[in-house]
């Protein structure tokens, strides 16, 4: 099954390495990876999608919460949260029917053009995984010349205390507790 963690880290050097390492050196499949600072300078967030068992996610969730800069880590797929993920995707498309054909699918499904050359054109889809990945398939049909995706990006509607609250009430794999991001986590080095 397919699990959206959400991982806060301190915001320095090497601590990608560090979880990115970890999922390696057990095996563990990474799908999708974003990372970007918070509005703390001094803390990170790390979406990471990967699949796996509820087992296997308390697992992971339990080895990535034990390094040492991490502050909260935890499985956001139970949440009530919102998934984005874009793609851009070259279209091969000169003058005629399939020009048209893929304007029509730009105005249907809420694209944006952001390139055009003589042969080809370039489109954003933005929306969940499901949504991209049916996008990509109906511009398949027509000629894609080239494909890139972001990572997914969540954002639960709790902060990240109330959500690991809720997350504990139900049951739900969940790492350690911070009062706040603006302070060292309390496992930090000196």
């Amino acid at each position: 099954m397919r699990h959206t963690l959400s991982i806060w880290v301190e915001n320095r050097s090497g601590e990608l390495l560090r979880i990115v390492g970890l999922f390696a050196a057990r095996g563990y499949n990474i799908e999708s990876l974003t990372v970007a600072e918070t509005p703390d300078p001094s803390v990170s967030l790390i979406t990471l999608v990967t699949t796996g068992n509820e087992h296997t996610i308390e697992q992971i969730i339990k080895r990535v919460d034990k390094q040492v800069r991490v502050l909260k880590a935890m499985d956001v797929s139970g949440l009530q949260h919102t998934e984005r993920e874009m793609a851009l995707v070259s279209v091969k498309a000169g003058i005629g029917a399939v020009l048209r054909e893929v304007l029509q699918l730009v105005v249907l499904n809420r694209l944006k053009l952001v390139a055009v050359s003589e042969n080809s054109v370039t489109l954003e889809a933005t929306g969940n995984w499901h949504g991209v990945n049916e996008i990509i398939a109906l511009l398949s049909s027509l000629g894609v010349g080239e494909i890139v995706r972001s990572g997914t990006v969540a954002l639960t509607s709790l902060s990240p205390v109330a959500a690991a609250r809720q997350i504990a009430d139900a049951g739900m794999a969940v790492g350690s507790s911070v009062s706040g991001f603006s302070e060292p986590a309390s496992k930090a080095e000196p």
